[in-house]
């Protein structure tokens, strides 16, 4: 008998390897074109409309292919893409994918000269003859659809993965604290992307994560595609109509330059309270200067970072779904439906109120946000909604100390500002109206992100 339970333990021990272990990682790399046309809406209407193409704009991403359905995770040079908008692109791209929408992930880069999606606040508008005011609706689907093409393209011919790389390294004079804090605790100062102030400048850096965070696919001794991760607002001049990837996407293209054999993706941190202002003054000669700091960091990830052997069995995908409590400024719903409809207000102000409503009308439904990890290798990887402070990054690489920990926000767009809960106490411009949840918000963040990365 004991001979019998011997044999089928080693039995056992034998086939699980064949059964899982040994399936190969696989991946589909993807790019498309996502440059709006002249005339197009910038920044959710908060600067002139696209006057130039100063530089393309571009969706790129990645499709892991395990054991499991596929996994998608999409960048794009847009400013931010929420609510209704999020939903319509993260279906186009699972069906592209053969997956469901739980399992894919698009964030923003935030650049403010690029164009924005909210479906459902321009069906809010359009009832009140303000269509397209936002955004252009006829490109954002035009784009969508690009963007999903370009996944089923990829899809026809995945490459094989023996090895993931993570590294990580200080990128000098770029971030800077947004919130200057006074000695009484409050924000003292508001250092925004392109700061004049020289004493504004010259506090310190303040809190920031000063590393760019890589992780890389690799094929025996041949690198496939570089994912970075940098926490920053992506500005350096802008609202001039000049459509632009601004610095980010400028660093991307310096690395591209040094390794165009490799897919170069980038996607933006918990950079809601980060911004160059310390080292940038706004003028157009700085872009470049930023650029290159930037890819200098990048570079050195590369450099350091180490490999280790992938299987598909070394992926996982986790997911918490979250309902983010709304801000007190936004529960009276029917004043602002007031406000959309107020053709004697600004139309600015029109078409932000809009945005406050459809958020609002989420909340109150009881909508979820989803908060998901990837766990690939030693690292864990982050996918976050909003405008998400710093401190979220932060306390994502305390809770796997031993672990690299890696993190993409700017995902659904929603939610706005997302600051910790002492930031609403603080004062300053992003715990403000462009915040559309409550402080208790830190609460429900902090526990998905426990659970996803148990």
């Amino acid at each position: 008998m004991l001979r019998f339970i011997g044999f089928l333990a080693m039995v056992g021990l034998l086939a699980a390897p064949v059964c899982a272990g040994d399936k190969p990682l696989r991946i589909a790399i993807f790019e498309a074109d996502i440059t709006p046309p002249i005339g197009t809406p910038l920044c959710d209407g908060l600067v002139p409309p696209a006057k130039e193409i100063v530089d393309p704009l571009s969706a790129r991403g990645i499709v892991l292919l395990t054991e499991q359905k596929p996994i998608v995770l999409c960048a794009l040079d847009w400013v931010g893409i929420g609510n209704g908008g999020y939903d319509v692109f993260r279906d186009a791209l699972a069906k592209a994918a053969g997956t469901s929408k739980d399992r894919v992930a698009v964030h923003c880069l935030h650049q403010h000269d690029a164009p924005g999606c909210d479906f459902q606040a321009d069906d809010i508008l359009a009832k009140h003859g303000l269509g397209g005011r936002l955004f252009d609706p006829a490109f954002a689907k035009k784009a969508t659809s690009r963007v999903a093409a370009a996944v089923k393209k990829a899809m026809e011919k995945p490459q094989t993965v023996t090895h993931v790389a993570v590294g990580k390294a200080k990128v000098k004079e770029v971030a800077s604290t947004r919130r200057v804090m006074g000695p009484d605790g409050k924000v003292k100062y508001v250092r925004y992307s392109s700061t004049t102030e020289p004493k504004i400048r010259a506090e310190p850096e303040g809190l920031i994560d000063p590393f760019v965070h890589l992780i890389s696919f690799w094929n025996g001794d041949g690198p496939i595609a570089s994912l970075t991760y940098y926490a920053t607002h992506p500005q350096s001049y802008y609202g001039k109509g000049g459509v632009s990837c601004d610095f980010p996407g400028l660093a991307r293209r310096l690395r591209e330059n040094d390794l165009p054999k490799v897919a170069h993706i980038h996607f933006n941190g918990a950079g809601g309270n980060v911004t160059a202002g310390k080292y940038n003054d706004g003028t157009p000669a700085n872009r470049p200067v930023l650029a290159q700091r930037l890819a200098k960091g990048m570079k050195l990830a590369f450099d350091d970072q180490k490999k280790v052997a992938v299987q598909s069995a070394d992926v996982s995908w986790r997911v918490a779904a979250a309902v983010l409590p709304v801000s007190k400024l936004y529960t009276n719903i029917n004043d602002l439906q007031a406000k959309v409809a107020d053709d004697k207000s600004k139309e600015l102000d029109r078409m932000r109120a809009a945005r406050n409503l459809a958020w609002a009308l989420r909340c109150q439904s009881g909508d979820k946000i989803d908060i998901a990890c990837l766990q690939i290798g030693p690292a864990y990887v982050l996918h976050m909604p909003g405008e998400l402070f710093v401190e979220y990054q932060l306390a994502a690489q305390k809770m796997r100390p031993d672990s690299p920990v890696l993190m993409a926000a700017y995902g659904d767009y929603g939610p706005g500002y997302i600051g910790t809960a002492i930031a609403y106490t603080q004062g300053g411009y992003e715990t403000g109206p462009v915040s559309r949840v409550a402080p208790e918000v830190e609460d429900v963040l902090m526990k998905a992100m426990r659970e996803v990365m148990k």
